[in-house]
């Protein structure tokens, strides 16, 4: 077995998995969004990892463009009263909410991973 590094293919799919984003194999979650102190398997330390609010934007966004979506084609086709809008909706809400939030911040990670993404650094520079 070489020890080649991972294609972004092969982190994009770990991420998604929920699994370590340099062994592939270890759980990155102790709980729902709550972050495992390192990988059991591997022993690399999480203590890097810092989503802030990327993955959040990215399933709102989408989430946001599907209910809003869907709810102007049933309020334009069968026009229901606000009720069934409440009914249809906040769940749907709910769904594409929150199922995807876990995948998308270990996506996120993995890919940060890959990348060895930082923080941004000014640099000091003596003027001339």
């Amino acid at each position: 077995m070489t020890d080649l590094p991972p294609t972004v293919t092969e982190s994009a799919l770990r991420g998604i998995a929920c699994r370590c984003p340099r062994c592939g194999k270890g759980k990155l979650y102790a709980g729902f969004l709550t972050l495992a102190p390192r990988c059991q398997s591997c022993g690399l330390d999480y203590a890097f990892i810092d989503a802030g609010d990327g993955p959040a934007v990215f399933v709102i966004l989408l989430a946001g463009a599907i209910v809003v979506a869907a709810a102007l084609i049933v309020e334009v086709k069968y026009q229901p009263p606000f009720w069934v809008h409440a009914a249809l909706w906040l769940p749907l809400i709910l769904v594409t909410t929150l199922l995807p939030l876990r995948s998308m911040k270990s996506l996120w990670f993995a890919l940060k991973f890959h990348h060895s993404a930082a923080k941004g650094q000014l640099i000091r520079r003596d003027p001339t």
